[in-house]
């Protein structure tokens, strides 16, 4: 074998095994965060008022990250994140199949909050548990070297993964995309609203997003997928 064909090979190898590493240790980590109860036995004001169920599904391999909010109830039954009205919102917004949106070596889906937090006194879903993000994202983002892409859905994501440069009202936020996208520095963001039924009045006030946004979106999503 020629020197540079077995070096070139070793290369290959070499990288094989360190994704094959990386993907193993996110495994490894995952597993621990889905018994997480920090929620329960260490909380941050009032306990989550029901049985901890944490939904995610990180990838060392995808290149995008959906940064959602929480779990709701049909997905605290489900197990499975966007298996809802919600869900099928978003892969419209997107332009992807349920096969794509669910393929874990395409997207990698990772909540602020990973557990059904309840409900308020009218029936809206609470915000996300405090204890999540500190406790768990830094280190899930570091075992996601692939990702290149973030779609922060909802202030929550918004604050986390923009900081300052967020705008003080989502709307703001979301209005300016184009300034975020130019200016990220490592994965690119692009800042969305939930997803909800009850974001509909929203997206009628601002037809902008439906018009400018997402078919930008539509050609990053399709160009990584590609």
């Amino acid at each position: 074998m020629h020197p540079c064909v077995a070096l070139a090979s070793g290369g290959v190898e070499s990288t094989e095994r360190s994704s094959l590493k990386m993907s193993a240790e996110l495994d490894r980590f995952a597993a621990t965060v889905r018994t997480c109860r920090i929620c329960v036995e260490n909380p941050i004001g009032k306990p989550l008022p029901h049985e901890p169920r944490p939904v995610l599904r990180p990838s060392s391999n995808a290149r995008i990250l959906i940064a959602s909010q929480a779990p709701g109830t049909k997905v605290h039954v489900t197990g499975m994140p966007f298996t809802d009205a919600s869900g099928d919102r978003l892969r419209s917004w997107l332009g992807v199949t349920s096969d794509e949106f669910y393929d874990i070596e395409k997207f990698a889906i990772v909540p602020m909050g990973f557990c059904f937090p309840g409900q308020d006194a009218k029936g809206g879903d609470l915000p996300p548990r405090r204890e999540c993000a500190p406790a768990w994202r830094a280190p899930l983002m570091a075992l996601m070297p692939r990702i290149d892409l973030v779609l922060t859905i909802g202030i929550y994501a918004q604050s986390w993964h923009m900081g300052a440069a967020r705008r003080p009202s989502l709307t703001e936020t979301v209005m300016d995309w184009r300034a975020f996208w130019e200016t990220s520095a490592g994965p690119k963001v692009l800042p969305l609203p939930h997803p909800s039924w009850r974001n509909t009045g929203w997206l009628k006030k601002n037809p902008w997003f439906e018009m400018d946004l997402l078919p930008f979106l539509r050609s990053e999503i399709r160009y990584r997928l590609g």
